[in-house]
């Protein structure tokens, strides 16, 4: 496990809280401290207290996931894993942690494979987050207006040829990067995944504990969350199987 990066958190903090920074920033050196000392509970606490309080970070979210991964809880370690790569998709650290962790969980199904352009473009949607795109955007339309003004403004053949050409792949950079932050914005509110953090369960066919048993799975296991009834959630396996578990039983990334 990766564990350098145990961060004190400053301003990365996106939060809804009554609470001083200050105050909360003091915590989560206690909570490094802990760790450092491998008092691990006592680091999850410290975290989990600030989680508590409505602040969102990649960086607490990561050093969850370390000191869970150390009690042994693989389920919530994967699940604080995932967390900090929805929050900061780059961040190989926690991409590298992730794997350790997926490696020892029981369920090893394979996933159907989808085709081959699916697979590139999700790659590359999953690359940034959608306020990254729209960064990406305002670049490229920037370019496209720069390479516009010099066609129109800058009297020379040559100028206005690569002017063109280059305005041509900004829009076409600037249109796609558009269609990129509109898919990533639609899978962050619409696509809901799920980490089991039971040590085993057998999902049910229906959403009733009397119906029989669909599959088994175990702690640590990723699912798509597909439908809620009730106090039941309808999941869907990476190999295609449908299932229903009781929505006590994992938590949604």
């Amino acid at each position: 496990m990766k564990t350098r990066k145990l961060l004190l958190l400053l301003f990365t903090f996106i939060f809804v809280s009554n609470v001083p920074a200050q105050e909360l920033e003091t915590i989560m050196k206690q909570g490094n401290d802990f760790y450092q000392n491998k008092q691990f509970d006592e680091a999850i606490n410290s975290y989990e207290t600030i989680l508590k309080q409505g602040y969102i970070s990649s960086e607490l979210f990561y050093n969850l996931g370390n000191a869970y991964y150390r009690v042994g809880e693989l389920g919530k370690s994967i699940l604080y894993f995932e967390k900090t790569l929805k929050i900061s998709p780059n961040n190989e650290d926690a991409a590298y942690n992730l794997r350790i962790a997926n490696a020892r969980t029981v369920d090893k199904i394979q996933e159907i494979p989808p085709l081959f352009f699916v697979k590139w473009w999700n790659i590359l949607l999953s690359s940034f987050t959608s306020a990254t795109w729209q960064i990406i955007i305002l670049v490229f339309y920037v370019l496209l207006l720069v390479c516009i003004g010099l066609y129109f403004l800058v009297r020379n053949l040559q100028v206005q040829k690569l002017a063109f050409v280059f305005g041509m792949l900004n829009l076409f950079a600037f249109v796609l990067s558009v269609i990129l932050f509109i898919s990533s914005i639609n899978r962050e509110i619409g696509s809901k995944d799920g980490i089991l953090l039971k040590s085993t369960i057998s999902a049910k066919i229906s959403p009733d504990a009397q119906s029989n048993d669909a599959f088994v799975i175990h702690e640590g296991i990723k699912f798509e969350i597909e439908d809620k009834v009730g106090a039941w959630a309808k999941i869907k396996l990476p190999d295609g199987k449908v299932g229903w578990l009781p929505d006590t039983s994992f938590e949604e990334i």
